[in-house]
């Protein structure tokens, strides 16, 4: 097993890399090693890189008990269950130890290699880090089992066993790093393990004032924000972290570089990292206010073309945009060459689909004749799942003149009792609607979950609390299947939104304030489905002029070719060219 994993291991170690640190990957649908979108980005990221040959390592936790895996009570409630995975099958171990002091006691990390294949052949390798070892306590063994589990000495455990141990990973292992990039604050500590190790450096002459290089680490580290909602930034108390680690960097300077409030891994990461980005120009808008003094570009996030294309969807691309899956630009041609009655039955083999998923895991018996929308995602309260129902009787009203039918999908968090008692609301109105609009509810929203319903609605709803929508990426999915948006003008939204073009607006404006009132959002969202949706809907010449400007001018921006293409230029060459300047 071990020669195995040498073998496997040696090409990646033939040139320089960069160090591609999440808490959480999507490696493939069925592992679960991932929670929702940051970890499905991660996964489209080293996918998209195996495409182009940028050269990545991705670094993970193991979590051997998944996520959880869902499913409802007879009265709607979210029930969790663990969702445990075997690497020992699906990877191979690697031949290498290291260790992390945690609270004084020597915790030993081993890893798991796991090669992520691109559709033209690349390959990346990722190395999934485990404290399951019999050399480490009972409690130290668990470190690397939950994904988002545990309080807060667990997750400051887990970060870290991720970016301390996985720094030490990468260079026993022989990999050669030039550049980090941290995706979200999670890694944020293996640039303060840099930070803690650049004291040494004897090249450079420093001021005694200046214990640590900084500007050393700040060349070699990228940083990805994603979010702008507090719950999404650790925040650990300075008393868990000088017991977690004492004296692993003077208290000055680590209270100069994460806050005084306690560790803030965000700021963290911030301040030791010399390029900062958010994921949408929107988003990027919204973290400068969030983070002043700190600039904070913006690379738009993408999506694999080839891993979210439905595979009816895929042939008629190969033939008629041919090289699309390295070059998913062609995909601008879309619209001029693929034929009207191909690209409807290409969609229709893919709402079939759906539909046959929705009958089997729901009991449910849809219309395929009849639209199909589907809102899908972290259920969770700045996401607004419920804002669909605001207005219940006119909701009915406009059933009542033109059927529509709902498909929803979506895990709320264990602890987020507002995000769990909105699934339950949304069993609530499936449940006494059930005679108005035919609606159904997919249980454990997953990677392959998510394929069947961004190829097979025929509409992608999204209505989020602007400002809080950093990206949302699965508006892009469903435009890469011709599936167009009504979607809250936040986001990807404002850069990929053409009114009647390629989707419909919710609301006007761009709001720069949390809304309070989900009257007017939910209104403009009614108006759109009842007067201009639903009946171009039922002319069906009209609707696929729509469906082809979803895939000329969204799928063929909005993919992650184009953004590993940018980081490359703007984020991974620029730090190498620093730290080699350095």
């Amino acid at each position: 097993m071990l020669r195995s994993a040498t073998e496997k291991l040696h090409p990646f170690l033939q040139r320089p890399r960069v160090g591609y640190f999440s808490m959480e990957i999507a490696l493939r649908s069925d592992i679960p090693t991932y929670a929702g979108g940051l970890g499905v980005l991660a996964g489209d990221t080293l996918r998209a890189a195996a495409d182009l040959g940028i050269p990545l390592v991705g670094v993970t936790l193991v979590s051997r008990e998944g996520y959880f895996r869902q499913s409802f009570d007879d009265a709607g409630r979210q029930v969790e269950r663990a969702d445990p995975w075997q690497p020992e099958v699906e990877a191979e171990s690697l031949p290498a130890k290291v260790s992390v002091a945690i609270d004084g006691r020597q915790v030993w990390i081993g890893g798991w290699l796991f090669v992520v294949e691109g559709s033209s052949g690349g390959r990346e390798p990722v190395v999934l880090l485990d404290t399951d070892l019999p050399e480490n306590l009972p409690q130290d063994r668990l470190i690397t089992h939950f994904l988002y589990g545990g309080d807060l000495a667990y997750r400051l455990s887990q970060e870290i066993v991720l970016g301390i141990g996985g720094v030490r990973m990468l260079e026993a292992l022989g990999f050669r790093i030039e550049a980090f990039h941290l995706n979200e604050g999670h890694s944020a500590l293996l640039a303060l393990e840099l930070l803690r190790r650049s004291e040494h450096d004897e090249d450079e002459v420093r001021s005694a004032e200046e214990r640590y290089n900084a500007p050393r680490v700040r060349a070699r580290c990228h940083f990805t924000t994603h979010t702008p909602v507090e719950a999404g930034h650790d925040l650990f108390p300075y008393d868990l972290v000088q017991s977690a680690l004492p004296g692993f960097v003077d208290a000055a300077t680590l209270r100069r570089l994460a806050g005084d409030d306690g560790l803030n891994a965000t700021r963290l990461a911030l301040n030791l990292c010399g390029h900062v980005n958010g994921v949408a120009v929107r988003h990027a808008e919204t973290a400068t206010r969030l983070y002043p003094g700190y600039h904070v570009s913006a690379i738009t996030n993408g999506v694999h073309p080839a891993t979210w294309a439905h595979p009816a969807i895929a042939r008629l691309y190969d033939t008629y945009c041919t090289g699309w899956r390295n070059e998913p630009e062609r995909l601008m041609r879309a619209d001029a060459r693929i034929p009207d009655e191909e690209l409807l039955g290409a969609h229709a083999e893919a709402k079939r689909a759906l539909l046959d998923l929705v009958r089997t895991q729901c009991g449910a018996e849809l219309d395929p004749r009849l639209p199909l929308i589907g809102f899908a995602r972290r259920m969770t309260q700045y996401k607004r799942p419920e804002l669909f129902f605001t207005d219940v009787e006119r909701l009915k009203a406009i059933a009542a003149r033109a059927p529509f039918q709902v498909v929803f999908a979506g895990k709320a968090h264990p602890r987020d009792e507002p995000g769990k008692r909105a699934v339950e609301a949304l069993h609530q109105h499936i449940h006494e609607l059930g005679a108005t609009i035919k609606m159904a509810y997919l249980p454990n929203y997953t990677m392959e979950t998510a394929s069947a319903l961004v190829a097979g609605t025929d509409l992608w709803l999204n209505t989020p609390q602007p400002p809080l929508e950093a990206s949302g990426t699965s508006g892009m999915k469903a435009a890469l299947n011709g599936v167009p948006s009504l979607s809250v003008l936040d986001g990807w939204w404002v850069e990929g939104h053409i009114e009647g073009v390629t989707g419909w607006a919710i609301g006007g404006g761009i709001g720069t304030e949390h809304e309070s009132d989900p009257g007017p959002a939910a209104g403009s969202l009614y108006e759109q489905l009842e007067r201009v949706i639903l009946p171009l809907f039922a002319r069906s010449s009209d609707w696929t002029k729509v469906m082809k400007g979803a895939i000329s001018r969204n799928a063929s921006v909005f993919h992650s070719h184009r953004m590993m293409r940018r980081y490359a230029a703007e984020a991974y060459l620029v730090e190498a060219a620093g730290e080699a300047a350095g």
